[in-house]
């Protein structure tokens, strides 16, 4: 790691980008050495990756200057960065399952024969010493998608480096890694840094970042707010930089103290049993109550979506299910729907007809109650009417095309959707992602009303805000298994960071 003598490796200077008329990264500097582990944190939206895909070529047209081995650059693609020694490993992993592992590492770059044709000895003998310098012990003839996800990982990181990237850029690396698979992670990059490579490594485990790297910088806001060496902070200074710890503009549920109102004594409507579904995760228990709003909270990845996913049906995972004590197979989402479970997921994309009005949105799911042979859409229209008051649904009429909508008001006709008749169990999967405040407090005011009709609410979310808004208990995911809970207690967004 560099003693401050030498210059950076790469170089960024007043940074600023936006989408669309929003700010997504403001007057930003950054510089990275050779040899050294830089980790970045942030909360969703702060910034990070942002900086991060300019650099590995994926975004431009921003303001400021970057430098590699000082001289100033501008990519055009991930290809031109690729060129200068700049490699990027996104969290969805781009190999080709069906393939070896030779294949992968020479994805695009395959040895040829001097008559044109693959040289497949020549791919598998390089790949296996290629491997084996980074301390990777797998026959390259394997299928890829036949390995850990671990390993697949490593795999992709050395297919990188084969291309000659000298810059390894890592979003999320370990958030679908089991504990072993870190450590074997965590090998490989002290290997590669003892090499001279310098390494970013994006994450919301903060742990992690505190565990591997020797600086980290933290954004907030689309600025940057600190670079510290790893050694000279803690993870409470860590958590106060990214949430902004006594700033009085940010809203004070987000920082201050929420006290639960947990209802201990109601009726358990939901209950699963070391339920466990593939690598997502494993032996969750919990309980859900009539009349409460149980928040499942963790950093993307942790296994809350497909858990989610897995109480609607969706994903057939192993362990018990019981509905107001009547044990469920939950084989199909028809089943999870009969029984009285909805689910709002958390692309609207999947589950809203853009094309069509606001009534036939509303309507889908109910139709076989309005009628068995023909479609009523005055009834649909009248049915609509009364969501788009009770719900505030900003919008001239339930003839309104839903595309047509704003994102917040969308969100309501997800909800809208299941209300005709109500549930025994809302299941909501980010319900807030990407909104506005106004409309992130219709949906909270949303939420309470169906929690004061006795509605069992599960929502799921991997923002803090989100889950201290809204919940009367709260439950913490971590690598796919619930480590904390809080209930009939306080709690504030930064306990929550540190409990994930």
């Amino acid at each position: 790691m560099t003693d401050g003598s030498e210059k950076p490796l790469l170089e960024m200077i007043g940074i600023s980008k936006s989408f669309g008329g929003v700010q997504a990264l403001r007057d930003v500097d950054f510089s990275l050495y050779a040899g050294e582990i830089h980790g970045l944190v942030g909360e969703n939206g702060a910034g990070k990756s942002t900086m991060m895909k300019i650099i590995a070529g994926v975004h431009h047209g921003y303001e400021g200057t970057m430098k590699i081995d000082g001289r100033e650059v501008h990519f055009r693609s991930a290809r031109d960065a690729l060129d200068v020694g700049i490699g990027m490993v996104h969290q969805e992993l781009s190999i080709v399952a069906d393939l070896t592992v030779a294949e992968n590492v020479f994805l695009g770059t395959q040895p040829v024969t001097a008559i044109g044709t693959v040289d497949w000895a020549r791919m598998v003998r390089e790949s296996r010493e290629h491997l084996s310098r980074l301390g990777i012990d797998v026959d390259p003839r394997t299928r890829i998608g036949d390995l850990p996800i671990g390993l697949q990982q490593l795999i992709e990181i050395a297919r990188v480096l084969s291309s000659g990237a000298r810059i390894i850029i890592l979003d999320e690396p370990t958030s679908a890694l089991s504990p072993p698979e870190v450590e074997r992670l965590f090998a490989m990059l002290r290997k590669l840094k003892s090499d001279g490579k310098a390494i970013v490594f994006i994450s919301h485990f903060l742990d992690d970042i505190l565990s591997i790297s020797d600086k980290v910088t933290i954004f907030r806001n689309g600025r940057k707010v600190l670079t510290a060496r790893v050694a000279e902070i803690d993870k409470r200074g860590v958590i106060e930089n990214m949430i902004g710890a006594g700033h009085r503009e940010l809203e004070e549920s987000y920082t201050g103290e929420i006290k639960l109102d947990t209802r201990f004594d109601a009726p358990v409507v939901l209950e699963t049993r070391d339920l466990s579904f593939e690598r997502a995760f494993r032996g969750v228990s919990l309980k859900v109550r009539a009349g409460e709003v149980l928040g499942i909270y963790g950093f993307m990845g942790c296994g809350q979506v497909e858990l989610a996913r897995a109480l609607f049906g969706k994903v057939r995972a192993d362990g018990t299910v019981a509905l107001e004590g009547k044990p469920l197979r939950l084989t199909r989402t028809s089943i999870a729907r009969e029984e009285g479970i909805a689910y709002v997921p958390e692309s609207r994309r999947a589950m809203l007809f853009h094309h069509e009005p606001l009534y036939k949105n509303m309507s889908i799911s109910i139709l076989d109650r309005i009628s068995r042979l023909l479609l009523k859409p005055s009834v649909e229209r009248t049915i609509a009417d009364g969501h788009i008051k009770d719900l505030r649904i900003r919008t001239p009429g339930p003839n309104q095309l839903l595309g047509n909508l704003s994102g917040g008001n969308q969100q309501k006709v997800a909800l809208a959707k299941w209300l005709t008749h109500a549930p025994k169990v809302l299941i909501l999967s980010e319900p807030t992602r990407g909104m506005d405040v106004g409309a992130k407090e219709d949906v909270v005011r949303i939420v309470r009303g169906l929690r004061d009709k006795g509605i069992a609410v599960v929502v799921v979310s991997t923002e803090p805000e989100t889950v201290l808004s809204l919940a009367d208990r709260i439950l913490v995911m971590k690598r796919g298994e619930i480590v904390r809970e809080f209930a009939g207690d306080t709690v504030s967004k930064d306990r929550l960071l540190e409990a994930a």
